[in-house]
């Protein structure tokens, strides 16, 4: 097992209730065979429970009750998306990634914990037009104005995209502004969730998708 730092059992505790020992086993197989496999830095496995796995645990405070469908993008290690999963079953949760390596570590992870997910490989933009989600989000894949010509055209009209971001976010949104505005999202902006809680709460880029949102996505190039 990773061990669980003392002073981060409180939040995590809150964040998974009767489910923290079913973390603590993800972040064991995490811990164990991440590095190996590509998915996390060697040096990460040390700092695992507060910069990725709470990290993204933390994303939890940012989605409502009731919201229903949710898309990771780039889910790689299950950063967000797995983790999102075991504090939150009450979401159908679907993972996008397309890397097949990748891809295959998260179908395995599901078909070990059976924590109800559907892992796609496919780049996000292959969808557009085909699926839609209450909810997506995306941690450490594209600056917003890139994230969100492959992103927003998932969202369902008056759902929201939700993107974990650092120092930087508001240099985003400045930067994606246009792109944002013909993509149908409105009223960027920026939360934080687990001050007082965690030494680094988690940062996060809310946008919504306007009823009726017509803009289209673009590809990669």
């Amino acid at each position: 097992m990773l061990p669980l730092p003392d002073h981060l059992r409180a939040p995590a505790q809150r964040l998974f209730g009767d489910r923290l020992e079913l973390a603590e086993r993800f972040a064991a197989l995490l811990a164990e065979e991440g590095p190996q496999r590509g998915l996390i830095g060697p040096r990460e496995v040390e700092r695992l429970w507060e910069r990725h796995l709470l990290n993204s645990a933390l994303l939890a405070d940012a989605i409502p009750d009731g919201s229903g469908t949710v898309a990771d993008v780039g889910s790689g290690a299950g950063l967000p998306g797995v983790v999102l999963a075991i504090a939150r079953p009450d979401l159908r949760i679907t993972l996008i990634e397309t890397m097949q390596r990748r891809a295959a570590w998260l179908q395995e992870v599901e078909d070990t914990f059976d924590l109800g997910l559907e892992v796609v490989r496919a780049r996000a933009e292959d969808l557009h037009g085909a699926r839609s989600f209450d909810v997506v989000t995306a941690r450490a894949v594209a600056a917003l104005d890139k994230l969100s010509r492959w992103t927003l055209p998932l969202v369902a009209d008056g759902g929201e995209l939700l993107a974990l971001k650092g120092s930087s976010a508001q240099d985003e949104i400045d930067a994606a502004q246009k792109v944002l505005r013909r993509l149908g999202g409105v009223d960027p902006r920026i939360r934080r969730y687990g001050e007082g809680e965690v030494e680094l709460p988690t940062t996060v880029v809310h946008v919504r998708r306007r009823h009726q949102a017509t803009g289209k996505g673009e590809s990669r190039g």
